[in-house]
């Protein structure tokens, strides 16, 4: 449990959400596998050496207790496939480091974004809180003003519909914000007890961000971990291309055995050994060479062509999300605006209510309208905090600084 007299920040949870999530340490075991693959690839130009031993007991021989041990050792001199191999095989740890780091990058997105959700669900369960306190107010109100005889009865009915209707607004408010901590929990991997501090920087980030210029879109195209790990990847493909036509050159290996054997009785013992070089050079094999090139050359191609459409999503990704946050920008001013203006209605509505001079139903819909303003300004900004973390996902950069 997350239990802390300090409130949760946006940075705490995507610290949580990266060293605890099960998603980012998947993607580690990725990079693992792919560190196990680059050293099976260096095996081929590294010694093997086998030692063996026998024991044999043959009753119709002279000697029957036979004993004998052998050790050969292979040394690949040269070998050209070994290069292309290991290049191949090192683009694809490195495309899967540039993988596990993108997927931790996403998973801060999300946690990031499911952190500013629970906020805006927070701040709107405020609202209906305090809407549900002007109809209890004015519930209160309308009964005193009905029993002095100033209000007929149609103004308690009126006040009681519009305090039921308060009543449900917090209810469901209350579900959709448990239901918004629960999604939190899962992400961070933690149950949270703090409250939720709002992201003032994230926030003032977001309202003064006003466009996003071309170099900025090629900064992301070069910063952005999962184009990096295409264009690794691109880089093993075109490795492991090369790698039919180093069959070609011959490889050269080298091998040394020694041997010791019992030929009379048991402690009388034999050593022999020998070493030699194995020249091969595969001329002719019925086109497999040419046909696997061919093949891994098309992959190559297939993923260069990859490479380019993912740049030129990117690109369409950051001007996309400019344009968004542009929207939710113009989006918060209204709202802003709505808000003042339906407060200063419902404040003028009430005093005309108490003074006689305006309806039941009149001051129900002023304080509607108010809460309705409230809601659509949270909305605004949580969405435009939303757009401008849409953004600089798109970027390549992290949630926070």
């Amino acid at each position: 449990m997350l239990a802390q007299d300090a409130p949760l920040t946006l940075e705490r949870a995507v610290e949580l959400a990266v060293t605890r999530n099960e998603r980012a340490a998947v993607a580690e075991t990725t990079v693992e596998a792919a560190e196990a693959r680059l050293r099976r690839a260096r095996s081929i130009i590294l010694p093997q050496v086998n030692v063996t031993g026998q024991y044999r007991n043959d009753t119709a021989a002279d000697t029957r207790n036979t004993l004998s041990a052998a050790a050969l050792l292979t040394q690949p001199l040269f070998d050209a496939r070994a290069f292309p191999l290991m290049r191949f095989a090192r683009g694809l740890r490195d495309a899967s480091r540039l993988s596990a780091a993108d997927a931790k990058r996403i998973l801060a997105f999300d946690a990031a974004d499911a952190f500013i959700v629970t906020l805006s669900f927070e701040q709107v369960l405020r609202a209906a809180q305090q809407r549900r306190e002007f109809a209890r107010t004015s519930l209160e109100d309308t009964r005193a003003r009905f029993e002095a005889g100033l209000v007929s009865s149609n103004d308690v009915t009126r006040a009681e519909l519009e305090m039921a209707t308060a009543e449900r607004g917090v209810a469901q408010a209350t579900g959709t914000v448990q239901t918004a901590f629960l999604e939190l929990e899962n992400l961070l991997n933690v149950e949270i007890s703090a409250p939720l501090q709002v992201p003032v920087d994230l926030l003032q980030a977001a309202a003064q961000l006003s466009s996003v210029e071309t170099p900025l879109i090629a900064e992301a195209q070069s910063r952005r971990s999962d184009i990096l790990a295409a264009r690794a990847e691109l880089g093993a493909l075109r490795a492991f291309a090369d790698e039919p036509s180093a069959r070609l050159i011959p490889s050269i290996l080298l091998n040394a055995q020694t041997r010791n054997i019992n030929e009379g009785s048991i402690s009388d013992r034999n050593n022999e050994g020998f070493f030699g070089v194995t020249l091969n050079w595969p001329i002719l094999d019925a086109g497999v060479r040419g046909a696997e090139r061919a093949e891994r050359t098309a992959n190559a191609r297939g993923a260069e062509l990859e490479l380019d459409l993912a740049l030129r999503g990117v690109e369409r990704q950051v001007r996309t999300a400019s344009v968004a946050l542009r929207s939710e920008q113009a989006a918060l001013r209204e709202a802003e605006a709505a808000v003042r203006a339906a407060r200063k209605n419902a404040d003028e509505t009430n005093e005309l209510y108490r003074q006689g001079l305006a309806s039941a139903l009149e001051l129900a819909d002023a304080n509607q309208r108010r809460f309705e303003a409230e809601v659509a300004e949270v909305n605004a900004r949580y969405r435009m905090a939303q757009a401008y973390l849409a953004l600089r996902e798109a970027r390549g950069v992290g949630p926070v600084e």
